[in-house]
């Protein structure tokens, strides 16, 4: 995939564009992900927060605190609810787009899982995949291995 990459919500009353490559791909298993996905785990996206264009619609946001305690701002459709961007409050140049709204999703491969300590007990984690108990201090290795794949 080469930019832009493009997506939207459900309804599609929200339409987006990504004009940057990903810095990496990592699916998260907090609770909180695992509440807003209603599923057993959320992915995160990470890219410049300049190159996320909105291109029709106009998200709601509100903020929440993180199980690490940090807060975030949540974007999403007012209309059908669908959940599209965070924004952490730690990393001002840093937009987390939730990859399942890209149009395209065949090409995304994660490099890591978070938070693996409150992962459901069915879920199977690769060794070959980067694995934290919960939020790393550092997201280099992250970048890193996303970039090598």
């Amino acid at each position: 995939m080469t930019v832009p990459y493009t997506g939207g919500c459900q309804c599609g009353q929200i339409r987006y564009e990504i004009w940057a490559e990903p810095l990496t791909l990592y699916a998260c298993h907090c609770q909180e992900c695992q509440k807003q996905s209603s599923s057993a785990f959320g992915m995160s996206m990470p890219v410049p927060r300049d190159a996320v264009v909105i291109l029709q619609g106009k998200p709601k946001q509100w903020q929440r605190v993180s199980d690490s305690g940090r807060e975030v701002s949540c974007l999403f459709c007012e209309e059908c609810g669908t959940r599209l961007f965070h924004n952490p409050a730690r990393n001002s140049k840093i937009t987390n787009v939730k990859p399942g709204t890209l149009d395209d999703t065949s090409w995304l491969m994660p490099v890591g899982n978070l938070w693996t300590r409150s992962a459901q007990k069915w879920v199977v984690m690769s060794e070959q995949m980067l694995n934290y108990e919960a939020q790393p201090s550092d997201f280099t290795q992250l970048f890193e291995q996303f970039q090598t794949e």
